[in-house]
């Protein structure tokens, strides 16, 4: 009686853990709340014929923020922060910082599986850069841009996925450049506008940038 009594206990508890499982949602519904954020950080050292060094070291940094105006429609904002520098024996090449922000619109087409789901994403944003070059020379650049992205969220648990992004699929952006040299009065300017239709490479032919991310629902 008693390893009958026992064996009845299992078998609810592991009815009761199935059902549990099944009953599990992975999404969004209208009124939720997301933060998302990616992290990259880049290190490589390389040598010349001559044995100079080259360094190269960046990080950049990218939370957002959405809230779902209906289960598959969401809207919110985002901050970027970057920073590179590119040294060559003791001379720097490169060391520029990054700042900026913007609205994007998230719209989810597509479930494959319970797990995976599949947006698309418009935005538009503003950044500013500073090169601080060799020889005392300061390069601003200043740009407004929209793009078009696509990503798959992949939900660990209900509250937790991971997110793979390719971002400028399609994009429009144009750039004020100024230089300033020091013991030069007065800054040189030119303008310029890039439109991105997102030929890829063999590696990503879809084109844009790959990214990856984790995505916490609140």
């Amino acid at each position: 009686m008693k390893k009958i009594v026992i064996m009845a206990a299992i078998a609810a508890f592991g009815f009761a853990n199935v059902n549990a499982q099944e009953g599990t949602t992975f999404g969004f519904g209208e009124g939720d709340i997301f933060i998302e954020g990616n992290v990259s950080v880049r290190s490589s050292k390389d040598k010349n014929t001559l044995n100079v060094e080259t360094k190269t070291n960046s990080f950049t940094i990218s939370p957002k923020a959405g809230y779902f105006l209906t289960d598959q429609f969401a809207v919110g904002a985002e901050l970027g922060f970057g920073k590179y520098k590119e040294e060559t024996g003791n001379t720097i090449n490169e060391d520029v910082s990054t700042v900026g922000g913007g609205l994007f619109a998230r719209y989810y087409f597509l479930e494959l599986g319970k797990r995976f789901k599949t947006y698309s994403e418009f935005g538009i944003g503003y950044g500013t850069a500073k090169d601080k070059g060799n020889a005392g020379s300061t390069l601003t650049k200043n740009t407004f841009g929209a793009g078009l992205d696509l990503g798959i969220n992949y939900f660990v648990t209900e509250k937790i996925a991971l997110t793979f992004g390719l971002t400028d699929i399609l994009s429009v952006s144009t750039t004020k450049n100024e230089l300033t040299v020091s013991g030069t009065p007065g800054k040189t300017s030119s303008t310029n506008t890039d439109v991105n239709f997102g030929v890829g490479s063999v590696n990503n032919p879809f084109g844009g940038n790959a990214t990856f991310g984790i995505l916490f629902k609140l």
